[in-house]
């Protein structure tokens, strides 16, 4: 995957928080892959006495905001953990409401993603999806199919276990030789196939927890976690995840030498 081009024109305001934070980023040192879990939707609305699909709807504003902040940092990938395979069991009123949001934003959308270059592509079961949904999907993946940008993945009827199950069945389709399969090879059966793995994953409203989101692939992610509710949250967040990203020190299961094994005085 090439490297990602950046527009930073319109992405902050002079003297703001943003512009400090934008200043502190090391752009040859950019995350690949930002997955997000957007939790939080429900919580925001009780507080404010609403019913839970108003939550939904206020969250569209900060998938926007996020969407179109990372395409112009220059990320490669972005996923958006949106409708989980255990979302399936929340009441048939919200799971209409969350479809009919989805093709809303979809159709609204769409405009920006082509004029910032950004690639559309749905991870999870969509076999599971109404067909009307699935039309729509495959509708915004086809116009968005040229786009040379960043990502966006949205995974939908997905689940981290069933990926893992799905990419086996794949394997042993293909016919793979049990006793010669890698990580690599089936890597390349996943829904991310061909994608980097995710360098960090944000959490959102505060829980500790990756609620069977990407496994495989997150072996190795940074993980950051903000108290901010999904629809409060902004490009100003994301930023402040990137910082924090970039002041650690990964190691991946390594040791990092000493000074004095490296020949230090």
């Amino acid at each position: 995957m090439s490297h990602p081009s950046r527009d930073l024109a319109g992405l902050t305001v002079k003297g703001s928080p943003e512009e400090h934070l934008v200043a502190q980023i090391d752009f040859e040192r950019l995350p690949r892959h930002i997955a997000i879990i957007m939790d939080g939707n429900g919580r925001w609305a009780r507080t404010r006495n609403l019913p839970r699909v108003a939550g939904h709807r206020a969250g569209i504003a900060a998938v926007r905001d996020v969407v179109e902040a990372s395409a112009r940092l220059g990320f490669q990938v972005l996923t958006l953990y949106a409708f989980s395979v255990e979302n399936w069991k929340r009441p048939d009123t919200e799971i209409v409401a969350l479809m009919g949001l989805l093709k809303h934003y979809l159709r609204l959308e769409l405009k920006t993603l082509l004029r910032n270059n950004i690639r559309f592509h749905v991870i999870g079961q969509r076999d599971r999806l109404s067909p009307d949904i699935r039309d729509e999907l495959q509708m915004a993946e086809a116009r968005t199919r040229g786009n040379t940008g960043m990502i966006f993945n949205i995974a939908l009827s997905y689940g981290g276990r069933a990926e893992i199950v799905d990419a086996a069945r794949r394997a042993i389709r293909e016919g793979c030789d049990p006793d010669t399969l890698d990580e690599t090879t089936f890597a390349s059966f996943l829904y991310t196939a061909g994608q980097p793995d995710p360098d960090l994953m944000i959490r959102t409203s505060g829980e500790m927890r990756v609620s069977n989101f990407l496994l495989w692939q997150i072996a190795y992610a940074e993980i950051w976690v903000t108290e901010t509710l999904w629809p409060d949250f902004r490009r100003r967040h994301l930023l402040e995840a990137v910082v924090a990203y970039q002041k650690r020190d990964r190691r991946y299961g390594g040791i990092k030498p000493s000074p004095v094994a490296l020949g230090a005085k």
